[in-house]
């Protein structure tokens, strides 16, 4: 196995790639498709085609400052607005950023004094990366904290990256990860067990419907939230249960009937998820949705002896099981369309309007 330091064909065009740069925080208009630099990998990384990358609620709230501290609201209600002071997921976002956290990709170049062993496999890369290894909890996020996938072409760490071996298209592997990371993150943290019944929110989203696959592979009793028309496709991923949006969990469950709650709406029914939990129970979450500013019954909490467990950094054994899993054919992938990468802004609209079930993936347009 030789050295490299080659670069891509795209170099033989100018060194420059087409690419969706944010340019600051505020409606589509941010979204701008322009020739950029070509990235090169330094020591220590790797260079990937893209080859499809999934849209996430991450892009858009990152796009509209949602996680400013300022904003209370829910996400669907956010207003873009080119003023505020955008937040991050770990401080102030780096614009102009090239946004996109899932990225399955081809590796085409590696940094210099890297083994070449590696060039040609296609990979999937971890969304999440810690900082300092595992040791610690500060995070580092594809396409929030540095240039990510919504790109021909991104540079990440080698140790970020995972080849994987399945018969799944380009745009199937990109609706893995940011969503099924996060879903086995939060599966694994509350330690969910067979037989376990576990209340999702939002269940017919990226995460949610990753839950579902996840869970189901664990034997836990899944009880799914929704809306009606979409009752019947959650119903036959695994769900045990579909409420309707509207319900009342505990009056349809009954108090204290579930085990687990994984809930990545939050809003006005965070109150009825913990009235439903057991004692004992866990409730695990990684999103607001809804609403980050919740109704808390301290009574609720400490007299039952719930756990509250967030949700961002992903631990080590995430990624490397949830690639486990698909090349053993234990979970399949939930494609609900694709769309041209330079027709992000319409993509993201009809991801807004959340008719669909499942991710939403961009493919970039084909190197030379």
């Amino acid at each position: 196995m030789g050295q490299a330091a080659a670069r891509p064909s795209a170099t033989t065009v100018g060194g420059r790639m087409m690419a969706v740069v944010t340019t600051g925080t505020g409606g589509y208009d941010r979204l701008a498709i322009q020739q950029v630099p070509l990235p090169l990998p330094a020591a220590g990384e790797v260079l990937l085609q893209v080859l499809a990358a999934g849209v996430n609620n991450t892009d858009i709230n990152t796009r509209l400052g949602w996680y400013a501290g300022s904003v209370k609201g829910g996400t669907e209600a956010t207003v873009a607005d080119p003023d505020r002071e955008g937040g991050g997921w770990t401080g102030a976002t780096p614009f102009p950023l090239i946004q996109g956290a899932d990225c399955c990709g081809r590796v085409v170049a590696v940094g210099p004094g890297m083994d070449s062993a590696v060039i040609g496999a296609r990979v999937l890369v971890r969304s999440c990366m810690r900082k300092a290894g595992f040791g610690g909890m500060d995070t580092v996020w594809l396409g929030t904290d540095f240039d990510g996938a919504f790109a021909q072409y991104v540079t990440v760490p080698e140790g970020e990256v995972f080849p994987i071996a399945c018969d799944w298209s380009d745009a199937e592997l990109a609706t893995i990860p940011c969503a099924y990371g996060t879903a086995e993150n939060m599966i694994q943290r509350a330690g969910v067990r067979p037989g376990q019944r576990v209340l999702i929110p939002g269940a017919s989203g990226g995460v949610g419907s990753a839950l579902i696959q996840l869970l189901k592979r664990r034997d836990a009793e899944v009880i799914a939230i929704s809306t009606g028309a979409k009752a019947e496709t959650i119903r036959r991923l695994g769900a045990a249960l579909v409420l309707d949006r509207g319900d009342d969990p505990v009056s349809r469950l009954g108090a204290e009937s579930v085990d687990v709650v994984i809930d990545n709406v939050g809003g006005t029914g965070f109150g009825g998820m913990l009235k439903a939990l057991r004692r004992g129970g866990r409730y695990a979450s990684s999103g607001a949705i809804a609403g980050p500013v919740v109704d808390l019954d301290l009574r609720d909490m400490y007299l039952k002896d719930i756990t509250l467990i967030g949700c961002t950094a992903w631990d080590a054994p995430v990624f490397p099981d949830l690639v486990s899993y698909i090349e053993k054919g234990e979970i399949r992938p939930l494609l609900a369309g694709t769309y041209p990468l330079e027709r992000i802004a319409e993509a993201q609209i009809a991801f807004q309007e959340k008719r669909h079930i499942g991710k939403i993936v961009l493919i970039p347009p084909p190197v030379p």
